[in-house]
């Protein structure tokens, strides 16, 4: 009896066993196949910086290394160039206020659009994609003459927000998108207005508090998109951080100083950028 029961016994524990393993094979080659997607792409985007750096660190002698080109950054004063601090406040503050104006334009209209007229959520899609679809120099030439008019009262570099904005749409739009789909909006505000709330408090108190993510998504977008801009500046004869690191490339005689330049606006991005998805991740986590 005991036999026939240990016997009966087996075929009924090797099925049980038999997806268990199978689960831990597709989780190792699951887990392998990501180790080996993070390192290429990591190294496709490493190699390249680590070469410029090693290029900004070259001497003037081959095989020997020198700070010469990091130095001439930091005490470059170009003729009628602002200072490098000077362009970084200015880049820093347009940044902010793009952010800003891009927020208090998108969020307001998108939750408006999705509880009231959802019949023009296509519309309002397609306007805010539309900049996608413009090249950059169409949209300096467009803006040229009334930039032009504005140059006159000496104004600086912070009356770049108003095309900046216009760049950021398209990404901005798609990520508070995302963070309005994730959510019931319907129900959120008719709780709200249930309980007396107006709609201004179901907007700002009730709504854009649970879109956070996709809120702090496109101010990530937004600052990324205004640290790295040069053509519009450049055009338009404002100088901004990356105008002027390109006008201290280009009046240094150290060739070091392009792959320095380069390399130190990549990662004051990256390290801005960092902070502020950080900022961000540690306060939703507090709550």
């Amino acid at each position: 009896m005991a036999a026939l029961t240990s016997v009966g016994e087996t075929p009924l524990a090797a099925p049980a066993q038999r997806p268990r393993g199978m689960q831990a094979g597709r989780r190792r080659r699951l887990n392998a196949f990501r180790y080996v997607v993070f390192t290429l792409f990591g190294a496709f985007f490493l190699i390249p910086l680590l070469a410029m750096l090693r290029f900004s660190l070259e001497g003037a002698k081959l095989g020997t290394w020198s700070l010469s080109a990091w130095r001439q950054i930091a005490s470059y004063q170009g003729s009628g160039i602002p200072p490098l601090l000077s362009s970084i406040e200015i880049t820093l503050e347009l940044a902010v206020i793009t952010c800003g104006v891009m927020l208090v334009l998108l969020v307001p209209t998108m939750i408006w659009v999705q509880l009231r007229v959802r019949w023009l959520a296509r519309t309002i899609e397609v306007l805010c994609l539309l900049p996608l679809t413009i090249p950059a120099i169409v949209l300096v030439v467009g803006l040229g003459e009334i930039y032009n008019r504005i140059q006159r009262f000496s104004l600086s570099a912070l009356m770049l927000f108003f095309i900046y904005v216009i760049l950021a749409l398209p990404y901005a739009y798609r990520a508070l998108a995302a963070g309005l789909g994730g959510i019931d909006v319907k129900t959120l505000s008719e709780a709200a207005r249930s309980l007396g709330a107006s709609w201004f408090t179901v907007i700002v108190r009730v709504i854009a508090p649970n879109m956070r993510q996709g809120i702090l998504n496109a101010v990530l977008l937004t600052f990324s998109l205004v640290l790295g801009e040069f053509t519009i500046a450049y055009l338009l004869l404002y100088t901004n951080l990356q105008v002027e690191l390109y006008s201290i490339s280009r009046n240094t005689p150290n060739a070091g100083v392009l792959f320095s330049t380069s390399f130190a606006a990549l990662l004051f991005a990256f390290a801005l950028l960092m902070i502020l998805s950080y900022a961000g991740r540690a306060r939703r986590g507090r709550r």
